[in-house]
């Protein structure tokens, strides 16, 4: 099996190209959990599947690295875009199939891309209460159906204590105003449009060093409250800096890019014996 390993701002992932591996559909979370394991395998955020599409240049099927299938993910889709371009399936502007509708990914140029995000479906205020404290929460959704992403503002994020910041994904993550459960994304505002985000992911069940789709939840959220321009806005994470362009019209929004950095780190075979 030939894939790529790629990493959009630290967020890492598997790619390979179906339409010519042939993998049985009902195999590929079993393969995507295994392939992402980090200590026994390649290991991954998530694992990519490239599928032939009707609909636009290509198909992407994305795996969380427990097997469970995501709806979208935005520095995927970036990576994905360059895997796209690099192996002749699209030229610098493309159309990318996701379970959540289609995705418009641009080489800006040769590590730079931008994707247009799905389309901000759901947005709402949904407070929480964890452990006898209420934290302030918005709940929006990208795409349809929604990828779940719940923002919340957190005093001194960059020197919380890791432990107890962890517990409190874990738990926002199941909390019950969550039916299909959400990533959590926790901010504070550095300055105009620079914005400090660390993301615990559904599905990955832990922090990852940069999530896309939970930059652009955040950089909406904030643009509709009037607290960012829209107009790049700078998302610090662990694993680099991401760009968010949210385009609105009153309280709608019309369009939202995601914009950051790809890398190309490795290609090759798999050879993983536990896939035997």
């Amino acid at each position: 099996m030939k894939f790529w390993k790629m990493n959009g701002a630290g967020n890492d992932f598997i790619i390979i190209d179906n339409r010519v591996e042939k993998i049985p559909h009902e195999m590929l979370p079993s393969v995507a959990k295994t392939l992402c394991e980090r200590h026994l395998s390649i290991g991954a955020d998530g694992f990519m599947v490239v599928e032939a599409s009707e609909k636009a240049d290509y198909r992407m099927i994305f795996f969380n690295s427990d097997g469970s299938i995501g709806e979208m993910c935005g520095n995927g889709a970036r990576c994905i875009a360059r895997y796209g371009y690099e192996n002749g399936l699209a030229g610098d502007v493309q159309r990318i199939e996701t379970d959540s509708g289609i995705v418009v990914g641009h080489r800006m140029d040769q590590r730079l891309y931008k994707v247009r995000l799905n389309d901000v479906t759901l947005l709402e205020r949904r407070d929480l209460d964890v452990d006898g404290k209420t934290y302030e929460c918005t709940y929006v959704e990208l795409g349809t159906p929604g990828l779940p992403h719940a923002v919340v503002p957190i005093n001194g994020l960059v020197d919380y204590p890791h432990d107890k910041l962890f517990e409190l994904g874990r738990k926002m993550r199941y909390h019950k105003a969550f039916p299909k459960g959400a990533n959590v994304n926790f901010y504070e505002i550095v300055e105009n449009d620079h914005v400090t985000v660390r993301t615990w992911e559904r599905g990955v069940e832990d922090f990852t060093y940069a999530c896309g789709t939970g930059s652009g939840s955040v950089a909406t959220v904030l643009t509709l409250a009037g607290k960012a321009s829209g107009r790049n806005v700078r998302i610090d994470m662990p694993g680099g800096k991401l760009f968010i362009d949210v385009e609105r019209t009153d309280e709608h929004v019309d369009n939202l890019y995601l914009t950051g950095p790809t890398n190309i780190v490795c290609k090759g075979d798999v050879t993983d014996e536990e896939l035997l």
